[in-house]
């Protein structure tokens, strides 16, 4: 995956926790997909790159045991957060000793929920480090973008799409490309709301020694500007 966004699968059989969670975390600006049964995790987990993995432990077909246990057999050192009941200890146990990499206990707290996440994420993955690009700093855990050191307004699409074109900077993407990395399954967005979006960028952080240039018949690139 060519981007670095957040994202999350969420795999839990209960419509209501899962809402409430999915809403947590895309408050939180992650990408957020789905699912309610372990054939359909593994399904998904086998074919698809995401960030990070909250797993229900009971679930229809094949448990989140054995969604962990297939997952680490591929060699996938994907981070794997256990959602467990209150008396469930040995199932925590057993959870972390066959791969899984940290454990919640139901019911949870939001912010400890994200908290620990990032923790995951941030502990496997080193391209979680700040990013920069002349006067552009942007921090991906905090979300956090400044210009010359003031802080920037994004709203969560524009934060995605300009976190996108910096982790490819110099490189042109297409629109569908951006489309495709801030989307989660499912949810649309049109090639003329990329341009809305990108223009808006533009606009501010013009000031930072950087420019999204246009490569017509192509996408976007984003790039120093040349001092002459």
């Amino acid at each position: 995956m060519l981007d670095s966004i957040m994202h999350v699968l969420l795999v839990e059989d209960d419509p209501v926790l899962a809402d409430g969670i999915a809403r947590i975390l895309r408050g939180h600006g992650m990408v957020v997909d789905m699912v309610n049964n372990g054939h359909d995790a593994d399904r998904v987990l086998s074919s698809r790159e995401v960030s990070v993995v909250v797993l229900d432990i009971g679930l229809p077909g094949i448990d989140g045991f054995e969604v962990v246990r297939r997952l680490r057999a591929r060699g996938s050192a994907l981070p794997v957060l256990l959602l467990t009941a209150r008396d469930d200890i040995q199932d925590r146990v057993r959870g972390l000793e066959i791969g899984a990499d940290d454990y919640l206990v139901k019911p949870f707290a939001a912010p400890e929920l994200v908290a620990r996440l990032k923790a995951l994420v941030r502990r496997g993955n080193p391209r979680s480090a700040d990013l920069q690009m002349g006067g552009l700093l942007l921090d991906p855990l905090s979300r956090r973008a400044t210009v010359n050191g003031q802080v920037v307004d994004l709203s969560a699409r524009e934060w995605a799409v300009l976190e996108y074109l910096i982790r490819n900077a110099s490189r042109v993407v297409s629109k569908q490309q951006i489309i495709d990395a801030i989307l989660p399954w499912g949810e649309e967005m049109t090639l003329n709301a990329v341009e809305v979006y990108v223009s808006r960028i533009r606009a501010k952080i013009m000031s930072a020694g950087v420019s999204i240039n246009t490569i017509r018949g192509f996408g976007y690139m984003l790039e120093p500007v040349a001092i002459t």
